[in-house]
């Protein structure tokens, strides 16, 4: 029998809220680092039929251009969702004992909250998207705040691919 290998994939995504303001520092050699806490919470009924509510703290860890980005706009409470992949450290205590855990390393950070300047410029008509910031390799791309006018539905994405089942009939 030939043999199976499993494909190498370490991705997640999760949403949350911070549970305190981001702490940033840079590295010996000057690479800024950001590490924080999001709480993510799960809402399920339980045999009763009572709502519950189940919470998952997770660290996150954002480097170069991204962890600046996190420094500038997160705080206490921010809504995040993050993308990233989970990796392990060990690490040593103030008191010498030695600790492991597991963390999320972030390739793309949403931010779901609006900016205070953005919402001070919003009339009652107005949307306003979420910024994002999304990094590639120590580079940078910011999505802005940008109004979207609610009363035109957006166009139509086109489609880009054509895999040939146009006319499958079901």
């Amino acid at each position: 029998m030939a043999e199976l290998k499993m494909p190498d994939i370490n991705s997640v995504m999760i949403a949350g809220n911070l549970t305190s303001d981001p702490s940033f520092r840079r590295t010996s050699n000057g690479t800024p680092v950001a590490n924080f806490y999001i709480a993510s919470n799960r809402r399920f009924k339980d045999n009763t039929g009572q709502w519950r509510e189940n919470v998952c703290y997770v660290g996150v860890v954002a480097w170069y251009k991204l962890a600046e980005s996190c420094a500038e706009n997160l705080h206490k409470s921010s809504a995040v969702l993050v993308d990233g992949e989970l990796q392990s450290r060990i690490w040593k205590n103030e008191d010498g004992t030695t600790r492991n855990g597991v963390e999320i390393k972030a390739r793309r950070i949403q931010f779901l909250n609006k900016r205070a300047e953005a919402t001070e410029m919003a009339s009652a008509d107005e949307e306003y998207e979420s910024v994002g910031v999304e990094e590639t390799d120590g580079s940078e791309r910011v999505h802005a705040n940008k109004p979207v006018v609610s009363e035109a539905p957006p166009a139509e994405p086109k489609n880009e691919f054509n895999f040939g089942y146009d006319n499958l009939k079901l």
